[in-house]
């Protein structure tokens, strides 16, 4: 087993001999653009960190690594469409760079893309990374449909914001460390449970992500803190908040939810001290937790080395203490 930069650096240089230049350059060059905009790579190393941990060995799961990355970015550039975002990683999003057709269509070939990466193993590879990989996607939009119709309503639970960002999040997750399992010909048992382990721990990552949002160090974090609270995201901080304040507190916390003023800053540490006092904060810690030992008692009952299971605990732990 590698340590996490090494995974990065061989998945890295795979991937730059494996996205020939083609043409028509206008399809072409924005997914060689987005794909080489960085990020962590988490789902890639995941797929080779598992291949390594179950024996596949790492470079018999290159190609998985591909797929899941394309498709994430895939993603990526449709959902900042939807978003009419500008910046993706600091840099011009596809869209804007070119224009909102070559994004839908650029992004439509990296989905296909994709797929055609299963193409290169055999069959009893080939069917059941295809078949996982078909859940997954359209778990993912089902999981941005739910976000984006969260929007509109004032009524959304914490139920289904958990299920939102299952989907649209920790699946992948899931997804990517089963795919490993999958070509080192692992057992169903172990390809579930790892899957499991997965999941909850995306769940528990996505809900981390929020709360760095709101409570993270800004210089650390990478983005404007209290981003979720400017543009009204209903998270697990903001439904808990609901849930535990004062009902002066939470009306006010719904009023806050419906303006757009020109500084948000008030707004902001208004928002903040809501999810401070009313017990919000502490509960999303609790919850981060709570996923994140729910996700280890899986990892306790895999059949796998106990040189893996460390190793796995290792990141999980030291993905859940992050501050960025």
């Amino acid at each position: 087993m590698l340590d996490l930069e090494a995974y990065k650096s061989a998945f890295l240089s795979y991937m730059e001999t494996s996205i020939p230049k083609k043409e028509p350059r206008n399809l072409y060059e924005p997914i060689e653009y987005i794909l080489n905009l960085g990020g962590k790579r988490l789902r890639p190393v995941l797929v080779l960190m598992s291949a390594d941990i179950l024996g596949g060995g790492h470079q018999k799961a290159m190609d998985a690594a591909l797929a899941i990355e394309v498709f994430h970015n895939f993603s990526l550039v449709h959902d900042d469409i939807m978003d009419d975002a500008p910046l993706r990683r600091g840099k011009s999003t596809v869209h804007e760079k070119w224009d909102i057709n070559t994004g839908i269509l650029s992004g439509d070939a990296m989905l296909i893309n994709a797929y055609q990466l299963f193409e290169n193993y055999p069959a009893e590879h080939f069917k059941p990374l295809a078949k996982l990989f078909t859940k997954t996607a359209i778990e993912v939009c089902e999981g941005q449909q739910y976000d984006v119709d969260f929007e509109e309503r004032d009524d959304v639970t914490i139920e289904e914001y958990l299920k939102m960002i299952e989907y649209k999040t920790a699946v992948l997750v899931g997804a990517a460390l089963k795919m490993g399992a999958i070509v080192s010909d692992a057992s169903e048992e172990v390809q579930d449970k790892i899957y499991e382990f997965g999941r909850l721990l995306g769940i528990a990552f996505q809900i981390q992500d929020d709360y760095l949002d709101t409570f993270g160090d800004q210089a650390l974090f990478g983005k404007q803190i209290g981003g979720d609270i400017i543009e009204n995201k209903k998270t697990y901080l903001y439904l808990k908040a609901l849930e535990l304040a004062e009902k002066g507190s939470s009306d006010q916390l719904r009023h806050l939810y419906t303006i757009a003023p020109e500084d948000p800053t008030n707004k902001i540490e208004t928002a903040k001290q809501i999810f401070s006092e009313s017990g919000a904060e502490q509960a999303t810690l609790d919850k981060i937790k709570s996923y994140t030992q729910l996700a280890f008692d899986h990892l306790d009952q895999m059949e796998i080395s106990e040189k893996g299971k460390a190793y796995l605990k290792t990141f999980g732990t030291n993905l859940m203490n992050r501050k960025m």
